[in-house]
């Protein structure tokens, strides 16, 4: 259990010398053997009752339950009320393991082996007597935590499968039908084990992530290296990573080169080479060489805490099939029940039958009251594809992001860094009214003040050819454009040809030139002071190789087109896509346009996703149906920013996500006309007759278990 207050000034919620009322606090702890709505409200309402409990979120997806109290609620009352409840609170150091489904399995196999011995005794001459002995202590044995359950769902006005499952079972033997309830409970007890094992299954991608990092880092302190707990590591602490341990901390490499293994983080199978400069996560594997490393984020900032906190947030929102089934749970269960109560009573009033014929049909129709594999029809599937996802370096934020992804239509891509390298290199300098190294300098002095990706490779190009920058001032940006600045009391400008025409500075000698270095594919940086040309620089930007085979994948799922979007000229543009093998792109566009296109491709009837690095193109990303950004592992602003994250920074993972995104949406659909026929067929079988009790209770708990091991070969899509 975690707990927060909300002055820094009290401790443990306890009232402090600058405040007379108590502080709130934020509690949160695990519970296991929650496995459908019907669960989570039972919780929450009982919870509820505890003088002092404000507000409580009880989420059966992940098995989270979030309180806020006045600060005077202990610990142990809370774990009190859930056991009452019928389940098991797991404190934080209980995580790594359900310790109550040992016993639960312990108690279903014992209650099996006397139900066994009850029925076979029939058959070799064991008295009717005994036989209902031993149904009655199947009872006891497999009826006495959900029974429990039952008594706090009724004393919580809570309408559960306890309460429906208990009232058939009881049902049974008031009509003289032990076997009939003996089977009933052992049938549900056994389900529920099954169900709840399963479900600890989907949700272990929490606790795969969180064993990612050590516990304890190498922290060098005057001199001497002290195995050190990383919540006491500071930012700016120096640490030692040995050849073969995990990263402990975010950090940047001080002395030292290695490979790193940064597939925990970004799902990449190659190991990138790391020197000195070179930032490095938490979780990842240093594979060869010993490295200096200095901490530049805590533990609770870190990359995979960040990952850690958006998938929790990601499988505990509602996806909006997930939120329509809970609505429609929420009216089908009492109406069912209502119709069941009915069916005992009517119609032997009306001499339509026996009462005891009625009875056992209305119990019947208890047991199919129960939703709860439509339910978890929905919700197990997402989280089973959520926490895939995150293993494999693919942040997706949410259930409704999840659904939505599976029927993008088309994918539109930004240009630079996203399916070029992002690491253009000057390829030609021309000269015109200066020389070369008069034109490199300005450049620099201009350039220095721009993070555009041509603008660095300008940079690095006058730094490589020690030119240095001159006494510059009055830098701007001029959005989409270029950059003007002034040196030594005159004008300088630096950008696209088109911000020359605006000027009016005329471009005619050199546009054919210019024309001819554009359907090269170089990107062209125009250099003039006051109203003449300096020269230009051409700057070219290489295809990934990984994007055309990105791109060849996604076309094989089912998109049905991909779309360049890029502020770069149209030769440019034009090579790339012809590289890229995409028939549609647009050019010289700016961020604003760049969401226009994105609005025009929604209008033609299409689902859009915008792929793109998650900063510049925030506008596209938020217009579009699904923004998906690159490099969330080194970018924070990107986890922010998009709905999908691909920590790597390339689309290797990009196919995978789609083809994810689709096998989710068919899971779904197929658990949910399972579910819908199963409780159909049951429902129909009840009135002819066809359907005992324990067929019923079979129909339901099976229908829940096969629901959920579908869901999870979601876990296993590579």
């Amino acid at each position: 259990m975690s707990r927060k207050t909300n002055r820094q000034c009290c401790e443990n919620g306890l009232p402090c010398g600058n405040h007379s009322e108590q502080c709130s606090q934020t509690l949160t702890i695990q519970v296991s053997g929650m496995d459908c709505p019907s669960c989570a409200l039972t919780i929450k309402k009982g919870l509820l009752n505890i003088v002092g409990i404000q507000h409580v979120n009880v989420n059966y997806n992940t098995g989270k339950v979030q309180m806020i109290s006045d600060g005077t609620v202990a610990l142990q009352t809370i774990e009190t009320k859930v056991s009452q409840l019928g389940y098991a609170p797991i404190t934080a150091n209980e995580m790594e393991e359900d310790k109550q489904l040992p016993m639960t399995f312990i108690f279903t196999a014992a209650s099996g082996v006397l139900l066994a011995l009850g029925y076979f005794g029939s058959f070799i001459g064991l008295s009717g007597i005994i036989s209902d002995i031993l149904y009655f202590f199947v009872l006891l044995v497999g009826g006495y935590k959900p029974a429990k359950s039952a008594f706090y769902s009724i004393k919580n006005r809570s309408l559960d499968m306890n309460v429906l499952m208990i009232g058939a079972a009881a049902g049974s033997l008031l009509i003289g039908q032990f076997l009939e309830g003996a089977m009933i409970v052992w049938l549900f007890s056994l389900g529920n084990a099954l169900q709840n094992k399963s479900l600890e299954k989907t949700r272990s991608s929490i606790k795969d992530l969180m064993n990612l990092a050590p516990a304890e880092a190498w922290l060098k302190k005057d001199g001497e290296l002290i195995r050190t707990p990383v919540e006491a590591v500071s930012v700016g602490d120096i640490i030692n990573i040995k050849p073969g341990e995990k990263v402990p901390l975010d950090g940047r490499i001080i002395s030292g080169t290695s490979t790193i293994n940064q597939a925990p983080i970004t799902g990449e199978s190659i190991p990138a080479d790391k020197q000195p400069g070179d930032p490095v996560y938490a979780g990842t594997i240093n594979e060869s060489g010993a490295l200096q490393v200095k901490v530049a984020k805590r533990v609770k900032d870190s990359a995979l805490s960040n990952i850690i906190h958006m998938v929790e947030e990601a499988q505990e929102q509602k996806a909006p099939t997930q939120a329509f089934l809970d609505k429609f749970a929420a009216v089908y269960t009492p109406a069912v029940f209502c119709l069941a109560i009915t069916a005992m009573i009517l119609p032997p009033l009306f001499g339509w039958g026996a009462w005891s014929q009625w009875f056992y049909k209305g119990l019947e129709l208890l047991v199919i009251a129960c939703p709860c594999a439509l339910v978890i029809s929905t919700p197990v599937a997402i989280v089973s594809a959520i926490g895939n996802a995150a293993k494999q370096g693919v942040l997706i934020k949410s259930g409704a992001c999840l659904e939505t992804a599976g029927k993008l239509k088309a994918l539109a891509f930004d240009k630079t860094g996203t399916l070029t390298e992002g690491i253009p290199k000057v390829a030609v300098i021309k000269a015109l009214n200066a020389n070369e190294n008069d034109l490199l300098a300005v450049a620099r002095t201009i350039e220095e003040h721009s993070n555009h990706p041509i603008a660095k490779a300008i940079v690095n190009y006058t730094k490589d050819k020690d030119v240095r920058s001159l006494n510059g001032s009055s830098f701007s940006a001029l959005a989409g454009k270029g950059v003007q600045a002034t040196v030594d009391g005159e004008d300088y400008y630096a950008g696209k040809p088109e911000l020359f025409e605006e000027l009016g500075i005329s471009l005619d000698s050199i546009q054919s030139d210019l024309e001819n270095m554009q359907n090269e594919g170089l990107s062209l940086v125009v250099i003039a002071k006051n109203n003449y040309i300096l020269g230009y620089i051409g700057v070219s930007d290489n295809l990934r190789d990984v994007s055309v085979e990105s791109i060849r994948s996604l076309e094989e799922i089912g998109v049905q087109e991909c779309i360049m979007l890029t502020g770069d000229n149209k030769g440019t543009a034009r090579k790339i896509a012809e590289q890229a093998n995409i028939g549609r792109y647009y050019a010289n566009l700016l961020p604003e346009d760049k969401a226009r296109v994105i609005k025009a491709l929604q209008k033609e009837g299409k689902m859009v996703g915008m792929v793109g690095d998650g900063i510049n193109d925030a506008p596209a990303l938020a217009a579009s149906d699904i923004g998906i950004a690159m490099g969330g592992a080194g970018t924070d602003t990107s986890i922010e920013t998009a709905d999908i994250v691909l920590m790597a920074d390339n689309l290797e993972k990009l196919p995978y996500t789609m083809k994810l995104s689709r096998k989710a949406l068919s899971v779904i659909k197929q658990n949910i006309w399972f579910s819908i026929l199963i409780k159909l067929a049951a429902f129909l079988l009840i009135f002819p007759g066809f359907l005992t009790l324990w067929m019923a209770v079979f129909s339901d708990t099976g229908a829940a278990l096969l629901v959920i091991l579908n869901s999870m070969r979601l876990l296993l899509k590579k």
